[in-house]
């Protein structure tokens, strides 16, 4: 039950601290990642827009959090104030510098202006006006819930109370007549025996102990007793009388005399008839923490060292959803309970958790039932939090207005030098008022007007580029397998379609041996003419590593590969691969994925991807490669595509993905290669809806016979 994870997450200090430290480590990982993975020329830019107080804040904000993560910490125990003092003021500087940059980059283009501008005339008001309302409204369902379990539970133990006194002035009443008499005897009487059944349809499992049971001996109170008492891991609703009770063979003289216990065990069967307009209740029972205890074990309660012991749940479900509003409200609360240990006092008192889970529609009729003489000072209270979103609306259509009206000073600015442009007049100028996008814009308008020769030469100069990307794609189609090789028991179909004139992806087949062809896919980073030129060399590595040593493994290769690319390219230069080799004779296709999209492979049916490989080749000087290796029986399929498949996306902005390319290769795994190529790409076109092309687009299929 979800409220269940909730209240252990919120009690268990130590899986938190442990949680925090988990997910330092995997930032960490993540920053390391990403480092290796950017240019270092952007490193280099942003970290010159820094300034050296910048950089000290940062520095003091991620050690004051390796303190408190990492198990050096308790090296700064002693010093742990000061550190978040020191946390504090670092992190507030960071907060001011990202917000003023925020600002800078929000404020800077003419339409988040014009957003800003609408988001403060229209969208605040009345987002703050829901937000408003609902928490308004979860607190107060929350507390209506908490108070109706707190007196059922209450009304419980008053009903066990009320039976434990029924029971005592019968025991008085018999032994006025001085004839000794059982506990069972009086428990056996029409009266009593009636009192019983009825409590027992409320109070299931209710026992009567007379002061001898073991009970007893672990639970004296001083003076009447009604409540929740805790006796090793159960819960009970006890109710002790005390008084001179004369019982046949149970005589024994004590100072306060004798008591008589009436309990009632919580168990999920009484939780289940608690707050019927309540879901699911969970108590959790909890005792105060020992030296023997385990560290991760113990957690912090109102001040209370305390450690978990049991849990005590109802399995009734929640009413269904009446509205799209009836939504499910978790809360929890705390109840006490008095600690009955042998040879312990009777009066350490500790929490129990109670957590549980409702719907809002079956409280609303206690809600608008219980206000009352209250109605009144509600409504005023109402009427003063509309005044307040009042003046926050109106505050926000003044701020829309001053943004409105700077726009529209420059845009009428703009215009007026059109208007000179227009007549032949380049030597008008704007006034440059702000150093934002408008005013950008503007020096932008200034500098056209007087270097419109230039702009001339730049477009004949574009159509010279245009003409060398045209050579250039023609080169690189010669790069391509112009016939595909012939190895008995495989069919094979490859298809690429560049997103520009010229493509950052690669596919290849090798004709090792009669029996033996090599099939690769690469995916270059980048694009355009750089991105060409990385093909041809990856495809010249490839080929001499491939075809002049064919005795080597696909790890090998791809390592030998890695090298190659990582000593020829820049730092910001890799290419995602995938590398396999089939042998007809023996059926087996090995294989290494290095950082590229799984392939598929189908077979009975199935879909299995082949992920067995190592990260991209070009990054880095040494990396370590795996190789997997599959048998292809007849009718298997092999389907390799590069990421430009699965990230295309819908109106909706939802991307292709690998789910859906697999569902496709399944539905389609009866066509021939070359068909079946061609139908996945125009389903991956079909999903996007427009045949401009984000990326390029490779699909390799191999087909076992």
């Amino acid at each position: 039950m979800a409220q269940i994870d909730t209240v252990g997450s919120r009690i268990d200090a130590h899986a938190l601290r442990t949680g925090a430290a988990n997910a330092a480590l995997v930032t960490c990982h993540c920053f390391v990642y990403c480092l290796s993975v950017l240019s270092i020329h952007r490193l280099r830019a942003f970290w010159r827009t820094t300034s050296p107080l910048d950089r000290i804040c940062s520095a003091l904000v991620i050690l004051c959090i390796l303190a408190w993560t990492t198990p050096f910490g308790r090296f700064f125990s002693s010093v742990r104030g000061w550190l978040i003092l020191i946390f504090l003021l670092a992190l507030g500087f960071i907060v001011v510098r990202c917000a003023r940059w925020v600002r800078w980059r929000l404020l800077w283009g003419l339409r988040n202006r014009l957003i800003v501008a609408y988001v403060f005339i229209a969208v605040v008001p009345v987002v703050l006006l829901f937000a408003l309302a609902g928490v308004s409204a979860y607190l107060l369902y929350f507390q209506l819930g908490a108070h109706l379990l707190s007196d059922d539970l209450n009304a419980r133990v008053g009903a066990t109370a009320s039976v434990a006194d029924t029971l005592a002035r019968t025991l008085r009443a018999e032994s006025i007549h001085g004839t000794p008499v059982s506990l069972s005897e009086v428990l056996a009487a029409p009266g009593v025996s009636a009192v019983l059944a009825s409590a027992r349809q409320n109070l299931p499992n209710l026992e009567v102990q007379p002061v001898q049971s073991p009970v007893a001996n672990s639970f004296r109170p001083q003076q009447n007793f009604s409540g929740l008492v805790q006796m090793g891991t159960k819960l009970w609703i006890v109710a002790v009388v005390p008084g001179n009770f004369d019982f046949q063979g149970q005589l024994h003289a004590r100072p306060l005399g004798n008591e008589l216990f009436v309990r009632v065990p919580l168990t999920n069967v009484l939780l289940e008839t608690l707050a019927p307009d309540l879901g699911p209740v969970q108590l959790t029972i909890l005792r105060p923490a020992t030296s023997t205890d385990r560290l991760a074990d113990i957690f912090t309660l109102d001040g209370q060292r305390l450690v978990r012991v049991a849990q005590i749940s109802s399995v009734r479900p929640l009413p269904p959803k009446h509205a799209w509003w009836d939504i499910v409200i978790s809360g929890n609360s705390t109840l006490d309970a008095v600690l009955a240990e042998e040879g312990q006092p009777s009066t350490i008192k500790v929490p129990v958790v109670a957590a549980f889970s409702m719907r809002p529609w079956q409280f609303n009729h206690r809600l608008f039932a219980a206000l009352g003489a209250l109605g009144d000072p509600l409504v005023i209270a109402l009427v003063l939090i509309i005044l307040v979103l009042l003046a926050l609306g109106v505050a926000g259509l003044i701020t829309g207005i001053v943004l409105t009206r700077t726009i529209t000073v420059a845009v009428d600015d703009l215009y007026e030098a059109t208007r000179h442009v227009r007549q032949g007049d380049f030597t008008h100028r704007i006034y440059v008022r702000k150093r934002d996008q408008l005013g950008v814009l503007a020096e932008s308008f200034n500098a056209m007007t007087s270097s419109v020769a230039e702009l001339i030469e730049e477009q004949r100069a574009r159509h010279r580029l245009e003409n060398e990307l045209s050579i250039a794609h023609e080169v690189q189609t010669q790069l391509f397998p112009r016939e595909l090789p012939s190895v008995p028991g495989v069919e094979l179909a490859a298809i690429c379609r560049a997103a520009r004139t010229v493509s950052g992806d690669y596919y290849d087949f090798l004709q090792l041996t009669p029996s033996r062809v090599g099939i690769a896919l690469a995916d270059i980073s980048g694009k355009g003419i750089s991105a060409a030129l990385l093909m041809a060399s990856l495809q010249a590595a490839l080929r001499s590593q491939a075809i002049l040593d064919g005795h080597r493994s696909t790890a090998q290769v791809v390592e030998t590969l890695n090298r190659h690319l990582f000593l020829n390219t820049s730092d910001d230069r890799y290419a995602t691969l995938f590398y396999a080799e089939y042998d007809a004779a023996s059926r087996a296709l090995r294989y290494t994925t290095a950082g590229h999209c799984a392939p598929f492979f189908v077979e009975d049916g199935k879909v299995q991807k082949l992920n067995e490989g190592g990260t991209v080749v070009g990054l880095f000087d040494h990396a370590d490669y795996q190789q997997g290796t599959i048998q292809a029986k007849p009718g298997g399929l092999l389907v390799a595509f590069s990421d430009g498949l699965l990230e295309p996306e819908n109106v909706y902005g939802e991307e292709f993905g690998a789910e859906r390319l697999a569902a496709e290769v399944l539905r389609l795994r009866d066509l021939p290669a070359e068909r079946l190529a061609e139908n996945l790409l125009a389903s991956v076109e079909q999903w996007a809806g427009t045949p401009e092309q984000a990326d390029d687009m490779t699909v390799i299929v191999a087909r076992f016979r």
